[in-house]
C-alpha cells in the first residue's frame, strides 16, 4: 500500500514577543542588582567596625523603691548589674572596686526608678523602656563609666 503524502498542516512558528523578553530581562536585572548589593552589604557589615562589647561586670544591690502610683501605694523590688568595656574605667585606684563612682550610680539609678509606676512596669515594653531609661541617665550623670547593657536580676512589683 503506497503511503500517502502528509500534508502538513499550516503550524505557524510564533516569535517570542518584545513584552515577554523585556519582562524576563528585567527580571534577571534585578535579580543580579539584588544579589550583588546583598553581596556588598554583607561586606560591609563585616568590615565595620564593631560596637565594644561588654568585659566585666558591676553587680548593685538590690534597691527597694516606691512606685510613683498615685491612688495606691506600690513598690518595686529590683537587682541590677551593669555590663561595662573595662574594668579599670569602674575600679578605683586603690583596689576598692567602685568606691568612686557607686554612690552616683546607686543615685542616678534611683532617680529613675522612683519616677515609674506599676502599670508601666508591667507592660510588655517596661522592661525594655526601663532599661534604656536606666542606661541614658547613667550616660548623662556618670559619663566615666561605659555602661553598654543593663541587666535586671531579680524584678518584683507589689501593688
Amino acid at each position: 500500500m503506497p503511503s500517502k503524502p502528509q500534508t502538513a498542516k499550516g503550524k505557524k512558528k510564533s516569535k517570542p514577543s518584545p513584552l515577554l523578553i523585556f519582562l524576563l530581562l528585567a527580571a534577571i536585572g534585578a535579580g543580579a542588582y539584588w544579589f550583588v548589593s546583598r553581596r556588598h552589604a554583607v561586606e560591609a557589615a563585616s568590615t565595620a567596625p564593631k560596637a565594644a562589647s561588654v568585659t566585666s561586670v558591676i553587680h548593685l544591690d538590690s534597691f527597694v523603691v516606691n512606685l510613683a502610683d498615685h491612688n495606691q501605694s506600690s513598690f518595686l523590688k529590683i537587682g541590677i548589674d551593669l555590663g561595662v568595656t573595662s574594668a579599670a574605667s569602674a575600679e578605683g585606684k586603690s583596689g576598692d572596686a567602685n568606691t568612686a563612682v557607686l554612690p552616683k550610680i546607686r543615685d542616678t539609678v534611683l532617680s529613675v526608678l522612683s519616677t515609674w509606676q506599676s502599670g508601666g512596669l508591667l507592660a510588655p515594653d517596661g522592661k525594655t523602656r526601663l532599661k534604656e531609661q536606666i542606661l541614658d541617665a547613667l550616660h548623662q550623670q556618670v559619663p566615666t563609666v561605659p555602661v553598654k547593657e543593663v541587666y535586671f536580676t531579680e524584678f518584683l512589683v507589689q501593688r
